[in-house]
């Protein structure tokens, strides 16, 4: 499976911003796929995973009720919709997938795709 992600961009803070991950093959449905992140100086951190058949979502605890995933597997594709944008919420956005896994994705990454740049001013 390869990942490509979209959608990053510099936004004012209390923005909005869509992120969305297009996968190939024809497995995507068999992925549960989520979204990390990684601030400068800081270690990559879980942000928002849904299960491979969209039966159940999870989130960190920082993101809850801002943010929301989403996927659609006609499309291959993944999303992550963030509100009310802060500035600590500014990193590198990556999407992942692992097969058949739970929405925490707590057990390894099968695949990354590459990031994409979120910048939250002031």
């Amino acid at each position: 499976v390869q990942l490509q992600a979209s959608g990053g961009g510099l936004v004012q803070a209390g923005g909005s911003l869509r992120l969305s991950c297009a996968g190939s093959g024809r497995t995507f449905s068999e992925y549960t796929m989520g979204w990390f992140r990684q601030a400068p100086g800081k270690e990559r951190e879980f942000v928002a995973g849904i299960k491979w058949n969209g039966g159940s979502s999870t989130y960190a605890d920082s993101v809850k009720g801002r943010f929301a995933i989403s996927r659609d597997n006609a499309k291959n594709t993944v999303y992550l919709q963030m509100n009310s944008l802060n500035p600590e919420d500014t990193a590198v956005y990556y999407c992942a997938a692992t097969r058949y896994s739970s929405s925490r994705l707590n057990n390894g990454v099968d695949y990354w795709g590459k990031g994409t740049q979120v910048t939250v001013s002031s």
